[in-house]
């Protein structure tokens, strides 16, 4: 929240490299679209997008956190101070801050999404991560999981926007996202979420469910409704000290850590 916006590093467009990778992006195309797809006994791989696939050191989540911030000031009429602790409330009470700006005060969600989540300067921050493309392709080769899925809290057109500056929108089978169009908003860590998930992507039983993401309360989440290998990606220092302080002896035997995205090469082996 009291981030600045020059806080972010922006990519270096004049780099060689840089221009070769972003002129050369495979076009997003998900084969299965949002789902829902029938049901099988295939395992299915989901793949949380904002701060999992791309680091959270990046500091969209920051640049993101302004943007919510002036939106509460500005649509509210609040000061800093009261934009920021109602902020603070609907995030811990409804998980997105969204969800509380539509039940309490009828904001247009799809509004809202295009002055923030749209509004972010992604071009100027993502770039194509090769190996991470690699990894993926790689999954898909060795034919043990038979679909990857992306299941995210952003609206799809930020997911999609994401996944293509990554240089990955061909590699997964389909999304689910929170519909910012239907109220009220289903959003992970909601039990209704994970049905939804599982029922888009076809899953019969939770447990063929890979799934890594970067929020405890979603793998917590996950893990308790029997998803089979759940995986946090814990990227800072102090996210790695609170979580070992605080999750339970049970929960830690049961969620995998990486400290990167490409250690899922590592933590499931089983898949490659």
């Amino acid at each position: 929240m009291r981030a600045s916006s020059s806080q972010v590093s922006l990519v270096n467009q004049t780099d060689p490299d840089y221009i070769k990778l972003s002129q050369n992006l495979p076009e997003v195309n998900l084969p299965l679209q949002f789902g829902p797809v029938p049901k099988d006994d295939k395992k299915v791989f989901f793949f949380d997008i904002d701060n999992c696939l791309y680091k959270r050191s990046l500091k969209i989540h920051d640049l993101m956190q302004i943007y919510i911030h002036r939106f509460f000031k500005d649509n509210l009429n609040l000061n800093d101070e009261d934009a920021h602790n109602l902020h603070m409330k609907y995030y811990k009470e409804y998980g997105l801050a969204i969800e509380g700006l539509v039940r309490i005060h009828k904001i247009d969600a799809l509004e809202y999404n295009k002055v923030v989540d749209d509004a972010l300067p992604l071009e100027q921050i993502l770039k194509p991560l090769p190996q991470l493309r690699q990894m993926l392709i790689d999954l898909k080769q060795a034919k043990k999981i038979g679909r990857l899925w992306l299941f995210t809290n952003a609206y799809k057109n930020h997911g999609l926007r994401v996944v293509k500056l990554l240089g990955i929108g061909d590699l997964f089978d389909g999304m689910t996202f929170c519909d910012y169009g239907v109220f009220p908003l289903i959003c992970k860590p909601m039990e209704k979420s994970f049905e939804k998930a599982l029922n888009d992507a076809g899953v019969s039983d939770p447990s063929n469910a890979y799934f890594v993401d970067d929020s405890g309360l979603n793998v917590e989440a996950a893990k308790k409704l029997g998803w089979g290998k759940v995986i946090q990606f814990v990227e800072r220092d102090e996210d790695m000290a609170e979580l070992v302080g605080n999750r339970s002896e049970e929960l830690k035997a049961d969620i995998s850590i990486v400290r990167d995205i490409l250690e899922i090469r590592e933590v499931c082996k089983e898949l490659f």
